[in-house]
Formats: C-alpha cells, structure tokens, sequence
C-alpha cells in the first residue's frame, strides 16, 4: 500500500513551475556555458566548466526528483468548515502555560517552520487531526509531554 502524499493546489504549483523553470531556462542556460567553457580548451584546469557540469547534475537530479514527486502528490482542496482540523486547517492552540500559537497543517512538502507549517504527519500535526475546538490533546516532544487544548480553526490564514 503506498502512502499518501497530499499538497495544496497552491504548493503543487510551485513545484510545478520550478520544474518548468529548471527545464526551459536554468538547465538551457547552464548547458551554453558549459559549451562554451569546454570550447576553451583543457577541461581538467577550467573551473567554468567544472562548475557548469556539477550544477548540471545538481539541476538534473531536482528535476528527476520533481517529476517523480508531482506524480505522486495529491493536491487537497482548501477545507470550507471549520468545526474539525483537516489538512490545511490553520489552528490556534493553548498549552498548559497559557501560550498560544497558530499553525497549518500541511503536506510534508510545504512545511515550514517559520511560518509554522507543520507536516500532518508530524506528532502535532497528526495530533491535531481531526480534533473539533475545546478538545485536549497531548503531544510526545522532545523536552517531555506537552498538552494542548484547540481554541480555535480557520480555514484561512487568521494574521
């Protein structure tokens, strides 16, 4: 059984132009300059042309990576409800202390930790699943257990 790889329709796209942009204008561009370094002559001693073939293979390993990847990913719709956490849900919680903090859960391919994107398939994220406002939960973390109450779901960015 494989498993499920899910992405924003906005985060695939993204992934979709860099693929476009690595095929039609980075790979080309960097495929000249290697063509006109190795028209210099000794290609042990030309760092042009050294530097040309590694990011060469650089860009042909992203664009393997990004094609197989597109394949498999599974764009989610933006949920419309908000009376349970789904993936792309923005939710604010509270710990024990009284902090709150908002996160998204998203697709591993689009987190983020600065912008507190969390993978659903992290402990929060896969913690937070489902859960409707007012529910507890708690969390294995690093520095010990954490619990968390849910205070409140947005379908959309709350900032």
């Amino acid at each position: 059984m494989s498993e499920k790889h899910y992405i924003s329709q906005p985060g695939f796209q993204t992934l979709s132009d860099e693929l476009q942009h690595l095929l039609t204008v980075e790979r080309p561009r960097v495929v000249n300059n290697v063509a006109a370094a190795a028209a210099e002559g000794d290609r042990s001693e030309n760092a042009e042309y050294i530097y040309g073939k590694k990011r060469l293979r650089e860009i042909d390993r992203r664009v393997r990576f990004l094609t197989l990847r597109l394949d498999v990913l599974e764009v989610v719709p933006q949920p419309k409800g908000t009376d349970r956490v789904r993936l792309l849900s923005w939710v604010e919680v509270e710990d024990g202390d009284g902090e709150s903090q908002v996160f998204r859960v998203v697709g591993a391919d689009e987190t983020d930790a600065k912008a507190r994107w969390i993978s659903w398939r992290s402990p929060v994220g896969r913690a937070l699943l489902g859960k409707a406002v007012d529910d507890e939960f708690t969390v294995n973390t690093p520095g010990g257990q954490t619990a968390y109450v849910v205070i409140e779901i947005y379908s959309q960015d709350p900032s």
